[in-house]
């Protein structure tokens, strides 16, 4: 069963890699969805997927790259209707 939520990501997340370290990840697991940086340090994403992927996606989302320091990952359910149009996952410019 498909599954689409909402992820906010904040702690040490930007200029390290998250984003393309997310849509890789995401690839590999054929989920959907965008990601960004957003205002304020945090990075931001929508995630479609068959649930057992998406919650492999916010688990590598939790340990991120390398260099990054994941302090709080809060997800919210997303209209399905959303993420009709995802066809590939894409790091979006940030807000």
């Amino acid at each position: 069963m498909a599954k689409t939520l909402h992820v906010i990501v904040e702690g040490r997340v930007q200029g390290v890699g998250f984003r393309e370290f997310v849509r890789r990840a995401a690839a590999r697991l054929h989920v959907t969805g965008w990601v960004r940086n957003s205002a304020g340090g945090a990075v931001e994403a929508m995630i479609n997927g068959d649930a057992e992927n998406v919650a492999a996606l916010l688990r590598e989302m939790r340990a991120g790259p390398p260099l990054s320091a994941v302090m709080d990952l809060r997800t919210e359910a997303a209209d399905a209707a959303e993420a009709e149009a995802f066809v590939a996952f894409r790091v979006l410019r940030g807000a």
